[in-house]
């Protein structure tokens, strides 16, 4: 099957399936898993309209967009569910789900935190559950094709809060960061289940995967548990590897790579911070830079526009700030104290930031100040799950609910 391959301000990044509608949000972070649309919106004048809620289950999963439908990943009491809706009408086309016993060690939410991927090709969608179980659906009606618990397939030590890494899709395989020693990162086969290959030896991390061209090669990139990995989607050879892990035992690794050309931003709290790497010179990645003063993301994944980084800087529970950094140099262009943790879509020059306390705000992306644009509150609840853009719909969800808002007539 033939690549199509997008270039977006310098960053090369291979979207491995060319069936999919442009407008599709597919998978965590969206088509290029980079939170970056391509859509247009425009400022709003009066206040955006909501189109349709639905009462939700448990969990942070995150909704996916494709072909008219939107699917939501949920627990509801003792099952893990998927829920299929009308993207534009909020109407409910099926709910299919298997039981799950999961109990999150530190009394937090007992949904599922990853992100289903959605595979047209193969007419299915795939999803990880809290406690590690991979299940493959059938798309058009939510029939059950497979699953596999990955925890007794490949013991791995046991996480903080539940299985919250998202699966991708690339070269016609679902690729997950298991953590298991020989197999930190499993390929399978979306139809059927069946492993096509693991490799590596890293613990497993929240953070998500992403795909890009590093040094002229397809590569899939994961922030594990214990640092950068670099994989061959064919086959899971590694490119390339280089450790950035948390000190703290207790600590997370959850924001995604971001990769620009030969270069790999990673960044985490817990006293570790962020680190730019260069993969250009040897299969050993050298330090352009590393910092704990600016933008170590807590779990929220920072968003590249032109040299610059937008993104959340600190954890959580001691009031996260906003900030806009240097690409080269890490440098603070500037910051918003007081922002909070939220989850980040660019579109073109603006900002669409999602906050923990449920406002959407609108930002201008820019290197020189922090601009709003505007600002509504659309959940109630606390939101920890990222949004999804798709067809000038906006899709968020907090702890009760998954709203429709209208960005564009």
């Amino acid at each position: 099957m033939a690549h199509r391959q997008f270039v977006i301000a310098g960053l090369y990044l291979l979207f491995f399936s060319p069936t999919l509608f442009a407008e599709d949000w597919p998978q965590f972070q969206g088509p290029l898993l980079s939170g970056v649309s391509k859509e247009k919106i425009v400022p709003w004048t009066e206040t955006p309209k909501t189109l349709w809620s639905y009462l939700t289950g448990a969990g942070w999963s995150s909704p996916v967009v494709a072909g008219g439908r939107v699917y939501l990943f949920h627990r509801v009491r003792d099952v893990e569910t998927l829920t299929c809706l009308d993207a534009k009408a909020g109407k409910e086309i099926w709910s299919e789900s298997y039981p799950t016993s999961y109990r999150d060690s530190f009394g937090f939410d007992e949904g599922p935190r990853s992100t289903p991927v959605i595979d047209l090709d193969d007419k299915c969608i795939v999803t990880l559950g809290a406690e590690g179980k991979l299940t493959g659906w059938e798309l058009s009606s939510g029939k059950i094709l497979w699953s596999k618990e990955l925890q007794k397939l490949y013991p791995a030590k046991k996480i903080f809060f539940g299985i919250g890494t998202s699966p991708i899709l690339a070269n016609r395989k679902i690729l997950v960061n298991v953590g298991s020693k020989g197999a930190s990162v499993v390929a399978f086969q979306p139809r059927t289940g069946e492993e096509l290959w693991k490799s590596g030896q890293d613990e497993v991390s929240y953070s998500s995967p992403v795909l890009a061209r590093v040094r002229n090669k397809d590569s899939a990139i994961f922030f594990t548990r214990d640092g950068l990995l670099v994989l061959d989607p064919r086959d899971g050879k590694v490119i390339a590897s280089h450790p950035w892990r948390p000190r703290n035992p207790n600590s997370v690794s959850a924001a995604s790579p971001i990769v620009k050309g030969d270069q790999i931003f990673l960044t985490a709290s817990y006293g570790l911070g962020a680190v730019l790497l260069d993969l250009t010179k040897a299969d050993s990645p050298s330090e352009i830079w590393k910092s704990d003063e600016v933008l170590s993301a807590h779990y929220n994944t920072p968003i590249l526009f032109d040299d610059h980084l937008i993104g959340i800087d600190g954890r959580q529970e001691y009031g996260a700030k906003l900030a806009c950094i240097d690409w080269a140099s890490g440098k603070l262009l500037w910051a918003k104290s007081g922002f909070g943790c939220a989850n980040l879509i660019r579109v073109d020059n603006l900002l669409l930031a999602l906050t923990e306390k449920g406002e959407l705000v609108l930002i201008e992306a820019n290197s020189k100040e922090y601009l709003e644009k505007g600002r509504v509150k659309i959940l109630q609840t606390t939101c920890r799950a990222a949004a999804a853009l798709s067809s000038g719909l906006y899709y968020a969800r907090d702890e009760k609910q998954l709203v429709c808002i209208e960005l564009m007539k």
